[in-house]
């Protein structure tokens, strides 16, 4: 087992709310994140899974300290880095980078590729003569896939996976050690996703690159992530291996993601017996629920739910799952029927 390379721990982000124009006062938070604690091993892709409003890029915006904690503590190498400002946040950058959902709108329209893909090396003082810092981009805009030849085009003049390729060569060009990729295959068309998950995979071998991988397509997820941590309304509800997750998740939330799931081979979803899918919707994270919060949509929830905070701790079979009554070896083999008769 590879040591951490990040290390949370109680790591809690609040967006005040506030009322009036003036004297502006505050009447409430959004929750987005609430006490989530975990690794990320060095060398690994650590997926995060969810329903949207669940905390998950909020959760990785924090780790790259784009944005500051309410509370908790991130350690990247060993070094508390919560408070980190000034030069040494500047020198922080270069180890760890962003890959943003939307390729149409994480690049300036009005500068050409070459710029963009070199501009960490203006800002780092890397490859400062022109024609040094010129090959510096065809090098990186060839080994993502792209033609050198259109250093000089703009934005624009590419296609939607093209984009995201840029978007890729700018994160990896000071060679960090961890790469945050938040949904980089959404926005794109299916046939373009195969090529840039692949992409990544590559990159990630070839660069020794660690990974935390956002994403809410499961399937995705299953093959680029070697740990899974499931979220919901700012808690992480259930952590574990990429194989122990999909063969037998615990939690009653991880098992209705995978039961939602289509099925493609007709001889599965025969097998599969009807399981009620989740009723209504996350609860406002300005108001959570006490105790489990997932005990409103919960069809397994009991008194005990509503008023005792489940632990993440390890259950039987290998992950970890908050919580106080997780998923039988019946209630695994309904969601996941394949691996429910290894169960």
């Amino acid at each position: 087992m590879s040591e951490p390379l990040v290390e949370v721990r109680d790591l809690v982000k609040h967006f005040p709310l506030t009322r009036g124009i003036v004297l502006q006062r505050q009447v409430g938070a959004v929750h987005a994140v609430d006490g989530i604690s975990l690794e990320v091993r060095a060398g690994e892709t650590l997926g995060l899974v969810g329903e949207t409003g669940s905390g998950k890029t909020t959760a990785a915006r924090l780790m790259l300290r784009l944005l500051d904690p309410t509370a908790g503590t991130i350690r990247f190498q060993g070094e508390d880095v919560t408070r980190v400002r000034g030069g040494r946040l500047k020198a922080l950058r270069r180890e760890m980078q962003m890959i943003f959902q939307d390729p149409y709108s994480s690049l300036n329209p009005r500068k050409t590729v070459g710029s963009i893909i070199g501009e960490p090396f203006a800002i780092h003082r890397l490859h400062t003569g022109e024609g040094e810092r010129r090959r510096a981009v065809q090098e990186l805009m060839e080994q993502v896939g792209l033609n050198p030849e259109h250093y000089n085009r703009f934005p624009h003049e590419f296609s939607g996976g093209q984009r995201q390729r840029i978007g890729v060569a700018r994160a990896v060009a000071l060679r960090p050690k961890l790469i945050v990729a938040d949904e980089p295959v959404s926005a794109l068309d299916v046939s373009i996703q195969a090529q840039i998950l692949n992409l990544l995979r590559g990159l990630q071998r070839e660069l020794g690159l660690t990974m935390v991988f956002i994403a809410h397509d499961l399937s995705v997820v299953r093959h680029m992530c070697d740990r899974v941590a499931v979220m919901y309304l700012g808690k992480v509800v259930e952590l574990a291996d990429n194989e122990t997750l999909y063969s037998t998740p615990r939690h009653p939330y991880t098992g209705a993601l995978l039961a939602a799931v289509p099925v493609p081979d007709p001889a599965l979803a025969a097998a599969r017996r009807r399981v009620a899918l989740l009723a209504g919707d996350v609860p406002s994270p300005t108001n959570p629920p006490a105790a489990c919060r997932f005990h409103t949509r919960c069809p397994k929830a009991q008194e005990r739910c509503w008023t005792e905070e489940p632990l993440l701790e390890r259950k039987a079979g290998g992950g970890e799952a908050a919580c106080h009554f997780p998923l039988t070896a019946d209630e695994i083999r309904e969601r996941v029927p394949r691996a429910g008769q290894a169960a």
